[in-house]
């Protein structure tokens, strides 16, 4: 298990031809960065439906908005520093007030954007995007959770944002495993703690687990890959039955997975959360993986956190 690795940008832009193929309203809007985000897959096969607006965010995501207008279903793409970022006016008042059939497909997230360092690290946008009505927010965990979540989102009528990493990371889920959008993954049935993930961090949470349980420490996982419609049910559910709760993101504590979790038991079952992040700092220059571990969200940070606790 976690053998094989996929960066969850290269799995969307993969999934991007298959769903043109299928559904020709599927428009795709990049800025002038298709070979990262890897939108070029899509622009190679369909190129009638491929628009390149340059160095533009603001713009590429007015035009998605009108596009959708049209009917058509716009997925426009670009690094979460600049979706999130730079055009966040953009999507709040031209796509998410009006309730616009927008995907917001946003690569390179977090500290594992590596060395590209802190200027191009979005450590916010899940805060920034969760808080802005009529939005759905989704973080796919790999490979074959992203391929569904870029297919599945085309049948929801409304703005969704979707948190992709530039770090190639382990195909955890085979293909026929079932998600459903709100519905967290539960791996594992451990009663000493609960580890809530979200994108690159679950497989780091899913390595912990295995190695704890080497040791007579069983904790499960929680893959909450969509963060906004939340699964409180299912956090509250492991609250109730473990002894712990721990969040782990790439992304800052203040806003993200922890803060999400922390809202959801501080009205339905109050408990103590330890949140494992990018605690209010801005990143760093450096390997993806290595920073994992100088910020503390790898598999042997949980690992640590965990014997602390228990």
């Amino acid at each position: 298990m976690l053998d094989k690795k996929v960066a969850t940008r290269k799995s969307y832009g993969l999934a991007l031809k298959e769903l043109g193929e299928k559904n020709q309203n599927i428009v795709v809007l990049d800025a002038d960065l298709s070979g990262a985000t890897n939108t070029n897959i899509f622009a190679k096969s369909y190129p009638d439906r491929f628009f390149n607006m340059g160095i533009a965010e603001q713009d590429m995501f007015s035009t998605a908005a009108g596009v959708a207008s049209l009917g058509k279903i716009p997925y426009a793409s670009t690094f979460a520093v600049f979706a999130a970022g730079r055009a966040y006016d953009q999507i709040r008042n031209s796509i998410c007030y009006p309730k616009l059939n927008v995907k917001i497909c946003a690569t390179h997230s977090g500290v594992t954007v590596g060395e590209d360092g802190a200027t191009h690290q979005m450590l916010e946008d899940i805060g920034l995007m969760r808080g802005l009505p009529n939005m759905t927010v989704i973080s796919p965990s790999d490979d074959t959770q992203t391929k569904w979540v870029i297919e599945e989102i085309s049948k929801i009528d409304g703005p969704v944002y979707v948190r992709l990493a530039r770090l190639e990371t382990p195909i955890i889920y085979d293909e026929n495993q079932k998600f459903e959008i709100g519905k967290a993954v539960q791996i594992g049935d451990g009663t000493d703690a609960t580890v809530i993930a979200t994108g690159v961090t679950v497989s780091e949470a899913i390595k912990a687990m295995e190695n704890l349980k080497e040791e007579g420490i069983n904790i499960r996982v929680l893959d909450i890959h969509t963060i906004k419609p939340i699964d409180r049910e299912k956090i509250i559910k492991s609250a109730k039955e473990t002894k712990r709760i721990i969040t782990v993101e790439d992304h800052s504590i203040i806003g993200g997975i922890g803060s999400t979790v922390c809202e959801v038991l501080s009205e339905e079952y109050p408990t103590k959360v330890t949140r494992m992040g990018i605690k209010d700092t801005f990143g760093r220059s450096g390997k993806g993986i290595e920073l994992m571990g100088y910020f503390g969200i790898d598999s042997n940070a949980i690992i640590n956190e965990i014997k602390k606790e228990i």
